[in-house]
């Protein structure tokens, strides 16, 4: 007979300690902004001394970010899912420890008949 173990650990051999993402966010699985994966996340201040309802992965967003980091950076850095990082990052937005800059649209393209116009241009010479 086997007797379960008093102070079960929750560690995978493998993967190190074991928290669900789920756990990180408490509960919550979207995030209210639609952060790109190239979206450029900046910290904007330290993490104060003492700040209540800061989870371990805020603090290592912040310090990650004090040069910007892509928001797909920040998940490999973490090891998190992209969806975990989202919501990390709305709570942080909140407290205004980081700016999140949104990816430029690339210029707009001229039409094809500068394109066409070129190349007639071009074969004429």
């Amino acid at each position: 007979m086997t007797i379960p173990d008093a102070n079960p650990l929750w560690v995978d051999d493998d993967a190190g300690r074991v928290v669900r993402p789920y756990a990180m966010t408490r509960g919550r699985a979207r995030a209210r902004n639609d952060f790109n994966l190239i979206s450029l996340v900046t910290a904007t201040q330290p993490v104060p001394p003492l700040d209540v309802g800061m989870a371990p992965e805020h603090i290592q967003i912040v310090n990650l970010c004090r040069r910007p980091l892509a928001l797909a950076e920040v998940s490999a850095h973490l090891s998190l899912p992209l969806g975990t990082v989202r919501v990390l990052l709305d709570d942080l937005l909140v407290r205004g420890l980081v700016q999140v800059s949104e990816p430029q649209p690339p210029a707009a393209l001229p039409d094809d008949s500068i394109f066409e116009a070129l190349i007639h241009g071009l074969r004429e010479h």
